[in-house]
């Protein structure tokens, strides 16, 4: 596939927005709940601890995982979208 067709450049654009949606939520989630914010969330408690805390420690990370899910599935349904999927 070529960068330069209607179809290729549309790919490339619906991929970004997906990969930027991604970082936006990433960040938000770790630096902006788990270090910005977080003297605002440590008035609620979760597990034992506070918001912010479990944020930085846990949810961060949990965050990241479930978006590594959502990209995969999201590139799937782009990929038979663009009709350039492998299967």
């Amino acid at each position: 596939m070529s960068t330069q067709d209607p179809s290729g450049m549309a790919y490339w654009k619906a991929n970004v927005r997906l990969i930027t949606i991604c970082l936006v939520i990433w960040a938000v989630c770790s630096y902006g709940f788990g270090i910005i914010l977080r003297p605002m969330l440590s008035g609620i408690h979760i597990g034992g601890t506070d918001l912010g805390f479990w944020f930085a420690q846990q949810g961060s990370m949990i965050v990241f995982l479930v978006l590594v899910f959502f990209y995969a599935y999201k590139m799937n349904q782009l990929d038979r979208q663009f009709d350039v999927h492998e299967d």
